[in-house]
C-alpha cells in the first residue's frame, strides 16, 4: 500500500544532489532523507530535469514510511505559478528567462529569452515554409552556397572579394561585342 504526503501542506524540495539524482523533502516538520524523485523517461529513452529547491512536491511511500520514499514533481504554488493558461498550449519557462512555448491554437512554436541555439545533425537539416525570414544584425554562413533560384539583393551593397558589384568598373572596355577587363 502506498502512501502520499497531504496535497497543499508544505511538501517542499530542500536540497538536490544532481550528481546521485536525489533530493530530500520538508513533509510539515519533517525532512526526509536523501530519495529518488520520479521523471518521465529512464530507459533506453531518458529525460533530466531534476526538481529545484522550495518546488512544491508530493512524497509517495509504502506504507507511510519514509525510508522507501520518493517524489512526484510537481504541484504549481504561490511562488511557482503556471507559464500560461492555455487550454492545450505547451510552455516551459525557465529562471533565466528562456521560454519555449507551443500553442496550437495559432500553429505557433515561440522561443524567446535564450542566449544562443546550436542545432547539430549529422546528416541533414532540412526547412520547409512558404517565407523564410532572418532578421539579424549579422548573418554568416561558413560553406559552400548554392542557389537554386532567383537572388535579389537591396537595401545595401554586395561586395565579391573586396568588390562592390553595383559601384566599380572595368578596364580594357571596347564597343561591340568585344570582352571587357576585370573590374577595378
Amino acid at each position: 500500500m502506498f502512501a502520499c504526503s497531504p496535497v497543499g501542506s508544505d511538501t517542499t524540495v530542500t536540497e538536490v544532489d544532481r550528481e546521485n539524482w536525489l533530493c530530500r523533502v520538508k513533509v510539515g516538520e519533517l525532512e526526509t532523507n536523501w530519495i529518488n524523485w520520479l521523471t518521465l523517461r529512464a530507459g533506453g529513452a531518458r529525460t533530466w530535469w531534476c526538481p529545484s529547491s522550495d518546488e512544491q512536491v508530493v512524497v509517495l511511500s509504502m506504507g507511510g514510511n519514509l525510508e522507501t520514499a520518493f517524489v512526484l514533481p510537481a504541484i504549481y504554488s504561490n511562488q511557482f505559478a503556471p507559464p500560461s493558461d492555455s487550454v492545450y498550449g505547451c510552455v516551459t519557462e525557465y529562471p533565466d528567462g528562456g521560454w519555449f512555448e507551443y500553442e496550437p491554437a495559432t500553429g505557433r512554436w515561440h522561443v524567446r529569452g535564450i542566449k544562443s541555439m546550436v542545432i547539430e545533425a549529422a546528416d541533414n537539416i532540412t526547412l520547409k515554409t512558404g517565407e523564410f525570414v532572418v532578421e539579424a544584425d549579422t548573418t554568416r554562413i561558413n560553406s559552400e552556397v548554392v542557389i537554386n533560384g532567383g537572388v535579389t539583393q537591396g537595401g545595401g551593397a554586395m561586395s565579391s572579394n573586396g568588390v562592390v558589384m553595383d559601384k566599380h568598373g572595368h578596364t580594357g572596355v571596347k564597343s561591340g561585342g568585344d570582352t571587357s577587363g576585370g573590374p577595378v
